[in-house]
């Protein structure tokens, strides 16, 4: 069976020259192939015409990391800690996420993927945990491979069949995080602290949303499992 075409969103930056940049972390990419995908990179500068031409061409869509969604999808709290908006990004990730909910094309959200999820679909967000959220867990850091908690799946979830456990232990490195859910979704996941960790999408082929970042733990084996999940969905 040929491997399926696995997009990946991406993220506007500009290099030392001032020049526009479509970037990504290698981790996502190497993730994707790993679980036997071709990982094809989705810019956000695209019209409506060929941006719908590259998604027909997908048979999964990866929703990567990243900078905050605009308050204005969901009517959020305003925060001197918002960072790195990217309106061009949103409308991208918002519109491509929907037709992939629409169509039963797979998905994968991860960190600011899940937040673009729960936000497409009618849900808010934290936007910024430590002052909207009372908890003691830290869960900004910086260290991208470092187990910050654990996350608690629960137990007839999709989730915990894929990853063939329900007691995980994860990074952390996100200021923002799911508020109110949109009722389509299902919380399948929750850090120590009650700050929701994972949703799914029922009666969905494959559509799944972490708010960890395990695209820096594929050499934990529920991980693997995740990410072959995936691309086995796609195929």
């Amino acid at each position: 069976m040929a491997k399926p075409l696995i997009g990946i969103t991406t993220y506007n930056t500009r290099n030392k020259f001032g020049r526009d940049v479509a970037a990504v972390q290698h981790t996502y990419i190497r993730a994707v192939a790993q679980g036997g995908g071709i990982p094809v990179l989705i810019p956000s500068i695209l019209d409506d015409d060929v941006r719908g031409a590259l998604y027909s061409r997908l048979q999964g869509v990866l929703f990567s990391g990243g900078g905050d969604v605009h308050i204005k999808y969901f009517d959020g709290e305003d925060h001197p800690q918002i960072s790195e908006v990217d309106d061009l990004r949103d409308t991208t990730e918002l519109s491509m996420l929907r037709s992939a909910v629409e169509d039963g094309k797979p998905i994968l959200a991860i960190c600011r993927g899940v937040q673009v999820m729960n936000v497409a679909l009618g849900g808010t967000l934290y936007t910024h945990i430590p002052d909207q959220f009372d908890t003691t867990i830290e869960h900004s850091q910086d260290e991208f491979t470092t187990l910050i908690h654990p996350v608690n799946i629960d137990e007839d979830s999709r989730l915990a069949e894929i990853f063939g456990e329900t007691l995980l232990q994860v990074n952390s490195l996100h200021h923002q995080g799911l508020k109110d859910v949109a009722s389509s979704l299902r919380v399948v996941g929750h850090a120590p602290d009650g700050l929701i960790e994972a949703v799914e999408l029922p009666n969905h082929p494959y559509a799944m949303g972490v708010q960890w970042q395990p695209e820096w733990l594929t050499d934990q084996p529920a991980t693997q499992r995740l990410f072959k999940s995936f691309v086995d969905a796609a195929k």
